[in-house]
């Protein structure tokens, strides 16, 4: 009797080999940025290793998942289909990991965006209920760049607005609502709207007002700008260098002069100062974000600060006619628009 060629186990042409999730998180990187140097940056792998294990999966797979030109690159009709698979199988395997791991030993890395803001308070306060675990905090200046941080594994905690990552992000991330952050103008003394106590949102219309166009890692914020200016007919300033860090970003702004959009808790800089916006208060949505299927003590601790903090300043309450985008008023909610 003539034998088969397969041994026992072997797979079939019906089968597939099992795909390594590391196989899947290289595809991911390249599909999300569309660009294999930034998908290796991404990673911190060579860009010919990328290369080679994307080729391996294609192989495994028998499908062609990218269309690669000198110019560009693109997803496939295979490529895009896989992709929704890809992030569950990872975003499952995290969990898994996540749910078995001892992570208390560890540090959890927080990102506040900017020192001596309300996320700065959250985090003194958690490490007052939770002394005994390592909160470190770090200072990466926007939530679209932290998020993809986050997924990645290289930071844990965020604050920010939330409402204006990509839907695709947003759905792999954890998110409790921290507080309404009334909206401000940081002018350059000279300016003659400095001198008053607050500023009416009617009295920007005409003026030009930097709000991190053309940052990549603030998008979030621009975006919200866009629509809140939209509505005064406030300009939008163009795109200056990409500052990191308080000193860089002071020196960047004190040569453009143009007014900037921030918080009403922003630190102060030399020669300007913060003036509230009003009629009606503009509101900025701030969230804390993390990884889905993360445990640690740390987290639990920084929601349970932002909880006491808020019950005990009102960071919840809504003014009444405050302005606010549906979309951010619904996350805020705990909702999605």
């Amino acid at each position: 009797m003539a034998s088969s060629a397969a041994g026992p186990g072997a797979p079939t042409q019906h089968s597939r080999p099992h795909t390594d999730p590391r196989l899947l998180r290289v595809f991911v990187a390249v599909a999300e940025e569309l660009h294999f140097t930034r998908a290796a940056a991404r990673l911190y792998v060579a860009q010919q290793a990328l290369s080679r294990d994307v080729r391996r999966l294609e192989r495994e797979l028998g499908l062609e998942l990218f269309v690669r030109t000198t110019r560009q690159v693109a997803l496939t009709a295979d490529g895009e289909r896989l992709l929704p698979y890809a992030r569950r199988v990872l975003d499952a395997h995290a969990e898994l990991a996540a749910a078995f791991a001892d992570r208390a030993d560890l540090p959890l890395f927080v990102d506040l965006n900017t020192d001596g803001m309300t996320a700065a308070r959250v985090l003194a306060r958690a490490r007052e209920l939770a002394p005994r675990y390592e909160l470190m905090a770090r200072f990466e200046s926007g939530l679209t760049w932290a998020a993809d941080e986050i997924l990645a594994g290289r930071l844990d905690v965020s604050f920010g607005r939330a409402a204006g990552l990509d839907p695709a992000v947003r759905a792999r991330l954890g998110m409790r609502p921290v507080r309404y952050e009334p909206m401000a103008v940081m002018f350059p003394d000279a300016h003659p709207l400095a001198a008053r106590e607050t500023v009416a949102l009617g009295d920007l219309a005409g003026e030009t007002i930097y709000a991190g166009a053309g940052n990549p890692r603030t998008v979030e914020w621009t975006d919200f700008a866009r629509l809140l200016f939209a509505e005064w007919d406030i300009e939008l300033a163009p795109p200056a260098p990409l500052a990191i860090g308080v000193a860089e970003f002071q020196r960047v702004m004190s040569k453009s002069r143009n007014p900037v959009l921030v918080v009403d808790d922003f630190p102060p800089m030399p020669d300007t100062v913060v003036r509230p916006l009003a009629d009606p208060v503009p509101l900025s949505p701030l969230l804390l974000v993390w990884r889905k299927g993360l445990r640690h003590p740390g987290l639990d601790a920084l929601c349970e600060a932002a909880d006491l903090l808020g019950a005990e300043e009102g960071w919840l309450v809504r003014p009444a006619g405050s302005w606010l985008p549906e979309p951010d008023a619904a996350l805020m909610l705990g909702r999605t628009a």
